[in-house]
């Protein structure tokens, strides 16, 4: 069973871990590198030598951007190296993204090859993975042109996923997004992840994963998140992978089907434009947010279905603006559905000359849409929802209000049409409707 499955994986995990001691002092960066290059191309890739704490060389790959920005620190999954996240890494770079790529310890050009080291070794080895991604992390931060306070972070398999989480509990005011591909982390991790509804994540996880249970891994961490800007991206496949080992080194022990981490890639070439788009949206288009998703926003959509719901919401909108004014609690484009079905409840209604239900219907349609307008408030399709409502429940001058501050947004182009849709096509066909709204009132006026 999928369960005992799960529990055999976090107790190897467990023992695993324990050993290693994720939580760790900052180690000293490394040397400070070249300046920053200031053409419009960012400048080629240079390999970078990261001196641990014990001594012991680690090689990276810094990436740096054509001007200054944000920062993102690549982890790999235990079967790969740096060099599965150089394509990706390239495109970031490109996007205005400085990005640093890290061999582990034992793993590509950082020291001896773990698969060749004794059990003894292996030992010494495993306490100091944790310090070497903060000595990366130091010389990421390090760099000039590199904003030091928004920095994304990426890791792929439980050997990238696990340190990644780690690094943003530990530089949380750093820290401005996760990507996770593939992997778990533990107990202190999770319970980050649940008091961390400031950090954006993105989720990936394909059923062709050879190492399962990954994909219940993966919903755990998602589940667990409390970010309402988080992201599920799920590859399906008919059936998942037959269990034969854990994420391991060893490739000769599970051959590689293309399902985990970075391996995804190959079979989902838009996966790596994902990404990027992503770190873009929560590093430099809105740091430390992202856009509302309706999976994320179950709980909170779902009060909608109550009598006191759309009080309760707007309440819990106004405290999460107290704390972070920035704060989206659900997605525009659901709430907009929400309303709307209540307007169209109501019309039914009223052509059945059922006109008191027709009202409640319409008068919980505004109180919908005025929260909506309270959330997003730069919206011309919100204002213009709201003004159809009270133009529907005979409140003209409100309609006629909202209806010209719907047009003139629309006209201004300061904003998007809505944050869910700014196309031509949508701005034409809303700017329509606006002006019949106008049109009916100036004649009924």
């Amino acid at each position: 069973m999928k369960q005992v499955r799960i529990c055999l994986l976090l107790a190897i995990f467990l023992f695993t871990v324990a050993d290693l001691g994720w939580s760790t002092n900052s180690a000293a960066a490394a040397a400070g590198a070249p300046q920053a290059q200031q053409s419009a191309q960012p400048p080629a890739p240079r390999e970078v030598d990261l001196k641990a704490s014990d001594g012991t060389v680690l090689k990276a790959t810094y990436f740096a951007a054509a001007k200054p920005g944000p920062g993102v620190l690549l982890l790999h999954q235990g079967n790969r190296t740096r060099k599965a996240w150089d394509e990706l890494a390239g495109q970031l770079a490109a996007a205005g993204i400085n990005t640093l790529t890290l061999d582990m310890r034992g793993f590509g050009e950082s020291g001896t090859p773990y698969t060749k080291l004794t059990d003894a070794e292996r030992a010494k080895v495993r306490p100091m993975w944790p310090s070497d991604v903060d000595t990366a992390f130091q010389y990421l931060v390090s760099q000039p042109g590199v904003k030091r306070d928004v920095i994304g972070v990426g890791g792929a398999g439980w050997f990238g996923v696990l340190p990644s989480v780690e690094v943003a509990r530990q530089h949380s005011a750093e820290v401005k997004s996760l990507v996770l591909l593939s992997g778990e982390t533990l107990q202190d991790g999770l319970q980050f992840l649940r008091q961390a509804s400031q950090l954006p994540g993105l989720f990936v996880v394909d059923d062709d994963d050879e190492y399962p249970p990954t994909v219940e891994a993966m919903e755990w961490l998602y589940i667990n998140s409390s970010s309402p800007g988080k992201k599920f991206v799920h590859y399906s496949a008919a059936q998942d992978a037959p269990w034969i080992w854990y994420e391991t080194s060893d490739a000769s022990k599970v051959p590689a089907k293309g399902g985990h981490g970075t391996d995804m890639f190959k079979p989902h070439p838009e996966l790596p434009g994902i990404i990027v788009e992503w770190f873009v949206t929560t590093l430099i288009k809105t740091p430390g947010h992202a856009p509302a998703d309706a999976l994320a926003s179950a709980a909170i959509l779902n009060q909608f279905w109550t009598s006191e719901g759309v009080a309760r919401v707007k309440q819990q909108l106004m405290e999460a603006r107290r704390r972070d004014p920035q704060a989206q609690l659900f997605p525009e484009i659901n709430v907009d559905i929400i309303g709307e079905d209540h307007v169209r409840e109501g019309e039914s209604e009223r052509k059945a000359g059922q006109l008191r239900e027709a009202k409640m219907q319409i008068d919980t349609a505004i109180e919908i849409f005025k929260l909506n307008l309270l959330a997003y408030p730069d919206s011309a399709d919100a204002h213009y929802n709201l003004a159809d409502a009270y133009l529907k429940n005979g409140q003209k001058d409100l309609a006629r209000e909202y209806a010209e501050k719907a047009l003139a947004m629309i006209d201004s182009h300061k904003a998007p049409l809505s944050s869910w849709s700014d196309t031509e096509q949508r701005r034409a066909e809303i700017r329509s409707g606006v002006q019949d709204t106008l049109k009916e009132l100036n004649e009924a006026h």
